[in-house]
């Protein structure tokens, strides 16, 4: 097999949707590099003419092997290639391939046969193998790939690696001197620039930015409800969208990672709104001395930035992502079933209008989850499947709004925005900081110290999640330049009396889930690629500030529906999350348990001991969030660094590198490693 990978050439993603256009591409390409004259090429093009399209024969795990016979003159030789075809094309037994072995050789040559060609197959069924294939940028990183699995499977099972290194960047470059991060993160991310405007032009980013548009809207205006509460309408729901659309359009053009979405999130809106209190206490107007907070914390966030912190962020490992990752999608579910289930469950006999909020909400959750798992259903026809999956949130939307408009005698609550655009108080944008008194200017420093370390977790843990290897991105990350881009966005909310806005994890899993094509297997879902861009998130905030011209007409959209949507938002994000899927064990008949690298290698003490510490975690995270110590919820998250490196003592090498690899080890399939 290792020769048969060095002595091929390998076409990484050809644009091929049929057998026939594999063919055309593939033979293009062999004479692109030199290794077919036109003699040659024209010679297998007329036997295939003749004899019809070459019979593509399924290997299994997805790999096919086309052979192309042609009458050669002397000198000719075999010619073979591997190609990856990311959409697939049909095998003559209808099997759909990923993988095609192409083989070019005169008639009456010797060729490889079959069974030296399969192992590449059996290799493909192991996870992590197939992971780092797909990933694979350019031919040199496919033989890598090959050469350390070889490494792993010959190596003696106690010098065997718990899992291979990703063969894309994810996290911070190791650079030092003062903004030698952020160039680098300039200069790695420039040569894709037009490309990521180019990406976004298909169906996908079109089906992505119909989801995404309610689904940061949404966000927008509840947490802009909740702070024109908590703060007595000195921020609102105006302000909240308007610093969405803001930070969501600079976000887009001027960041290192586009898949990431900001906006107002459910830690620093709790934030801010202990803020509001902190200065009611003390006697400082609330908006001039967030403004000095907000100021001083753009400072601190742009040294970060300078000073390339973002590569500490690698102490946070798994055990911090999936802890931070369920809390936020705790919040947006939390959030949803009290707004949906709280009205009736606080009156004895429910109203006809609380009745339908609670239909239209669980419709929209119900049809937005079945069309997002519709791809691997045996309905209809692929791209039928493909559009509803796309757009399913979309369509629940314009479903269920319709049947509220079509049920309208009967009264219920609508999105809450005002009839014109202006500040939630009446007041003026630009906020005057001269009516804090000076002692604040100062003294709110160790403040901004406490809301950088919000800020700085909060956006660096949703970039990493974002840029995780089961995300399979090819563009690399940006972790300096974004925290420059937020610094920025931080100073120009607080001069104009914004929220502050900052990733927001479950908008940003939600939006590399709708640009993801994705693959079923026995364990679940595997991302093959996902179509980086710039399009769609710059679209969907462009239109979310437009939305602020037509409120009246975002007043049509029932709250229930946008609850709905909070809901399948929250438990969209969770998938994937292992720290989840260990929790369900707990109620799982332990002879049923799915045959996950953890619970195979793993023992089932140690398993639910370590779920139990993720746990534990979680509800101090929740308790001291919801206490009046919020303010202090920053240093909490942060604490969860000591923690993990606590569980060094507690669980063995082996047992963590299992538990808490960035990416899933290797799954056995063909030998046992001890």
């Amino acid at each position: 097999m290792q020769k048969r990978l060095h002595d091929s050439e390998i076409f990484l993603d050809l644009a091929a949707s049929d057998l026939q256009g594999l063919i055309r591409h593939a033979l293009d390409s062999l004479v692109e590099c030199g290794k077919l004259g036109a003699r040659q090429r024209s010679a297998a093009q007329q036997t295939i003419d003749e004899l019809g399209e070459g019979e593509l024969s399924d290997l299994g795990g997805g790999v096919g092997v086309l052979r192309i016979r042609y009458e050669a003159q002397n000198g000719d030789s075999n010619q073979l290639a591997l190609i990856r075809v990311p959409e697939g094309v049909r095998a003559s037994d209808h099997e759909r391939v990923h993988y095609v072995w192409l083989i070019v050789a005169p008639y009456g040559a010797a060729t490889p046969l079959n069974e030296e060609l399969e192992p590449f197959g059996w290799m493909l069924h192991d996870e992590h193998f197939s992971a780092s294939i797909i990933g694979a940028n350019d031919p040199m990183q496919v033989l890598a790939t090959y050469q350390l699995y070889l490494e792993y499977v010959e190596a003696p099972p106690d010098q065997r690696r718990p899992s291979m290194v990703p063969t894309f960047p994810s996290e911070p470059a190791e650079v030092t001197g003062l903004g030698s991060g952020l160039v680098a993160d300039i200069r790695r991310k420039a040569p894709f620039y037009v490309s990521d405007y180019v990406d976004g032009f298909n169906m996908k980013g079109l089906a992505t930015i119909l989801f995404l548009f309610f689904a940061c809207l949404a966000p927008s205006i509840a947490f802009g409800g909740l702070l024109a509460f908590l703060t007595d309408g000195a921020i609102g729901t105006v302000e909240a969208v308007l610093a969405t659309a803001i930070g969501g359009v600079t976000y887009a053009v001027f960041s290192g990672q586009p898949l990431t979405l900001l906006g107002s999130t459910g830690p620093v809106t709790i934030f801010i709104a202990l803020l509001y209190v902190l200065c009611k206490q003390l006697g400082v107007p609330f908006l001039p001395g967030l403004f000095w907070i907000g100021i001083w914390t753009a400072l601190m966030m742009m040294v970060l930035a300078l000073t390339n912190a973002s590569r500490y962020i690698r102490y946070f490992t798994r055990f911090t992502d999936e802890i931070f990752g369920a809390l936020i999608a705790l919040i947006f579910i939390t959030e949803a079933v009290r707004d949906i289930f709280g009205d009736i469950v606080s009156h004895e006999v429910p109203t006809r209008g609380e009745l339908l909020a609670l239909v239209l909400a669980l419709g929209t959750y119900a049809i937005s989850q079945q069309l997002s798992r519709i791809r691997q259903k045996p309905l209809l026809t692929k791209n039928v499947r493909e559009f509803l999956a796309d757009f399913g949130p979309a369509i629940a939307i314009s479903l269920m709004t319709a049947a509220a408009w079509a049920m309208r005698p009967i009264e219920i609550e609508h999105l809450a925005v005002p009839s014109e655009f202006a500040t939630t108080s009446g007041r003026p944008w630009l906020v005057n900081p001269m009516d804090a008194p000076m002692w604040f200017w100062f003294a709110s420093i160790p403040i901004a110290l406490l809301a950088t370390v919000l800020m700085f977790l909060d956006q660096n843990i949703t970039v990493r999640i974002v840029n995780s290897p089961r995300h399979r991105l090819k563009k690399g990350a940006g972790y300096n330049l974004d925290m420059a881009v937020i610094s920025v966005l931080i100073a120009v909310c607080a001069a104009i009396g914004l929220p502050w806005v900052v990733a927001a994890t479950v908008r940003s899993l939600n939006h590399v889930r709708s640009l993801a094509t994705v693959r079923h297997h026995a364990r679940g879902e595997h991302i093959i690629k996902v179509e980086e861009n710039r399009l769609t998130p710059l679209v969907v905030h462009l239109l979310i500030g437009g939305s602020l011209a037509f409120l009246g007409l975002l007043r049509e959209i029932p709250m229930s529906v946008v609850f709905g949507l909070f809901l399948f938002m929250g438990i969209a994000s969770l998938r994937g999350n292992q720290f989840v899927d260990r929790l369900k064990l707990w109620i799982t008949d332990p002879t049923l348990y799915p045959p996950t690298h953890y619970v195979r290698r793993v023992s089932r003490t140690v398993l639910h001991t370590f779920t139990l510490i993720q746990v534990a975690c979680l509800i101090v995270l929740w308790t001291v969030k919801s206490s009046p110590l919020g303010v202090l919820f920053p240093v909490c998250i942060a604490l969860l660094v000591p923690i993990r490196g606590s569980l060094n003592r507690i669980f063995s090498q082996k047992d963590l590198a299992f538990l808490d690899a960035d990416e899933d080890p290797e799954e056995e399939q063909y030998r046992e490693m001890d």
